[in-house]
C-alpha cells in the first residue's frame, strides 16, 4: 500500500542541523508535498506520527543517518543482528556505548566513537584500539566508494565536517532506540523485510537515506557546489519538472523556496530530494534495491535506492 505520510529528514550533528519535509497522500491518490521546516522536537517526530495515522495508514520515514553497523565491527562485538543490538544500547555492557571516547585509552569495543574533540587524534588510535588493520573496515558496504560517488566517513570516527558518528548517536538514542521499545509496529527497512512487506495499515516504517543518492535521479547535470543559492536555484528546475511528471502536487510554500534555490540553506535542500526520492520508490518510478546479503539485510543496513554491488 502506498503510505499515507511520507517524512524525510536530513539529519545533522546540530540541531540547527536537522531538517524535515513531508508529503501527505490525498485522496485521488497522489501526494502533496510540503516545504521543510528545522525539526524542532526529533524526540516527538515518531509518537506525533503515529498520533495522525493511528492504526489506519502507515508512514515511511527516511533519515540521513547510518542505520546499521559494519560488519567488523559486528564481528568484534558478537552482535548477529543490528535491530535487537540497537534496542540493547545504554543498558548493561553496553551503558557507555553513546560515549565519545576522549582518549585512545578510553576506546573499546563497548565504547567505539571517537574521537571527543580534535588535537592529535588519529585513525590510527581506534584501529589499534579495536584490532583492526583499515579504516575500510569501518565502513559498511553502502559506505565505501561508489561510481561517482567518495566513500563516506567511518560511523565511528567522529571528527571532522562530513562525519556523521555524532549525529548517529542522537538519532539512535533518542529517536530510533525509544520508537522500536515503545511500539511493536515500527519497522525497520531493510531489517524487518522488504519494503513492499513492511508497508501495511498501521506501520511506522524507517529506512536510512542519502539525498546524494537521489541527485542522479533528478538531475540532468552533475550536482557540484551545492552550498551556493544559485546551484541549489539551478537544479529546483529539474525538481519542479519531476514534479510535474510525476502528478505530485507542491504546496505553493515549497514551489517558492524550490524556485528561490532554497534559501534556508542547503540541508532543507536535502531534506526536500530526500523526500521526492522517497515518493520515487512508493510511486515505483525506482525501485528500493534492497540488497540480497543476509549480512546487509542484517547487520550492516543499507540505503533506499542504492544498487547492491555484486562484485
Amino acid at each position: 500500500m502506498k503510505p499515507a505520510l511520507v517524512y524525510h529528514a536530513d539529519w545533522g550533528t546540530a540541531p540547527g542541523k536537522r531538517w524535515v519535509a513531508k508529503a501527505e497522500l490525498g485522496a485521488d491518490n497522489r501526494y502533496t508535498a510540503f516545504a521543510p521546516s528545522r525539526l524542532e522536537d526529533h524526540a516527538d517526530l515518531i509518537p506525533s506520527i503515529r498520533r495522525s495515522i493511528r492504526d489506519e495508514g502507515c508512514a515511511f520515514v527516511g533519515f540521513d543517518l547510518p542505520i546499521g553497523i559494519p560488519a567488523a565491527y559486528a564481528r568484534l562485538a558478537g552482535v548477529t543482528e543490528f535491530k535487537p543490538f540497537l534496542r540493547a544500547l545504554g543498558d548493561s555492557k553496553w551503558s557507555d556505548f553513546h560515549r565519545v571516547a576522549r582518549t585512545p585509552s578510553e576506546i573499546s569495543i563497548s565504547r567505539p566513537f571517537y574521537p571527543f574533540a580534535p588535537g592529535n587524534k588519529r585513525q590510527a588510535h581506534l584501529l589499534s584500539a579495536l584490532g583492526l588493520d583499515s579504516i575500510d573496515e569501518l565502513r559498511r558496504e553502502c559506505e565505501r566508494q561508489q561510481p561517482g560517488r567518495r566513500a563516506a566517513c567511518p560511523l565511528f570516527w567522529t571528527l571532522g565536517a562530513n562525519q556523521v558518528g555524532k549525529g548517529a548517536i542522537v538519532g539512535w538514542q533518542e529517536v530510533l532506540a525509544p520508537a522500536l521499545r515503545d511500539d511493536d509496529a515500527v519497522l525497520l527497512w531493510i531489517f524487518d523485510g522488504r519494503l513492499c512487506e513492511l508497508l501495511r495499515p498501521g506501520t511506522i516504517v524507517i529506512a536510512e537515506t542519502y539525498p546524494a543518492e537521489c541527485y542522479g535521479w533528478f538531475f540532468a547535470e552533475p550536482l557540484k557546489g551545492k552550498g551556493k543559492v544559485e546551484v541549489r536555484r539551478k537544479a529546483g528546475r529539474d525538481l519542479l519538472k519531476w514534479a510535474d511528471a510525476a502528478c505530485v502536487e507542491l504546496e505553493p510554500a515549497l514551489s517558492r523556496t524550490i524556485a528561490q534555490g532554497f534559501p534556508e540553506g542547503d540541508d532543507a535542500f536535502d531534506a526536500a530530494v530526500g523526500l521526492f526520492g522517497m515518493i520515487a520508490v512508493v510511486t515505483g518510478q525506482r525501485q528500493s534495491d534492497e540488497p540480497s546479503r543476509k549480512v546487509l539485510r542484517t547487520v550492516e543496513g543499507w540505503i533506499l535506492g542504492q544498487r547492491e554491488s555484486l562484485s
